[in-house]
């Protein structure tokens, strides 16, 4: 699979640095992600995150070729879609798997329901940026039996959880950072439900998640990814 050596650096203060000196900025920004639970989130971003960014460099697979370097806010929008992508295929898989009935099969299809909506809605952030969205991969999963997709469930949302968070620093514009906020919390949701059920820390973390960037991210799930 070729591979792409992705730099950013941003040209300006992230939308966090933006908000976390700006009072009026932030009361607009709080009001796109639902008030008082947007402001623990926030202020969560902040914790996890600093104020200080620093020139990253993160090796992609094909499959983020979209995401240029010096794309900025572009740039990680399609790195979320492609990492979207793959959830969204994950769980289609499973449920086509027949290893689950019930309520777990019925969580499952919201969980697949609610990655399949990140998608639409990244697809159009990216449209709305002026770029192409990211080409969708070919993947393959293990599937094996009931508990280790399970287990692999939990990995995947725990890992998206900290993708997004490991990217708030460096967005640049309000809304992007807002759409991400709202992706990311409902990832973590995601992964504190399966790590419920597996008998696992639900904040395996502690009081504050930790983020994870693009380089530690895209090896994880590259042998989810076939061609």
């Amino acid at each position: 699979m070729a591979e792409t050596r992705v730099q950013y650096e941003a040209s300006g203060p992230s939308a966090i640095e933006d908000l976390a000196r700006d009072p009026a900025s932030r009361k607009r920004f709080l009001s796109m992600v639902g008030g008082a639970g947007g402001a623990s989130a926030f202020a969560l971003f902040l914790a996890a995150c600093g104020s200080s960014r620093k020139k990253t460099t993160a090796t992609t697979t094909s499959t983020t070729s979209a995401a240029k370097p010096g794309g900025g806010d572009l740039m990680i929008v399609n790195y979320a879609l492609t990492l979207e992508y793959l959830e969204t295929a994950f769980y289609k898989d499973v449920i086509n798997s027949g290893l689950f009935k019930g309520a777990q099969l019925d969580t499952i299809k919201t969980f697949g329901d609610q990655e399949a909506q990140h998608v639409s809605a990244l697809e159009a952030a990216v449209q709305k940026l002026g770029g192409t969205p990211a080409a969708k991969p070919k993947t393959k999963f293990p599937l094996k039996d009931a508990n280790s997709v399970l287990q692999l469930a939990a990995t995947v949302e725990n890992l998206g959880a900290a993708a997004y968070l490991g990217q708030a620093g460096n967005i640049q514009s309000k809304e992007v950072l807002a759409a991400a906020l709202s992706i990311h919390s409902v990832e973590a949701r995601h992964a504190s439900a399966l790590n419920t059920l597996l008998g696992k820390d639900v904040q395996p973390d502690g009081a504050f998640a930790k983020p994870a960037s693009m380089s530690e991210v895209l090896p994880k799930v590259k042998p989810f990814i076939v061609g």
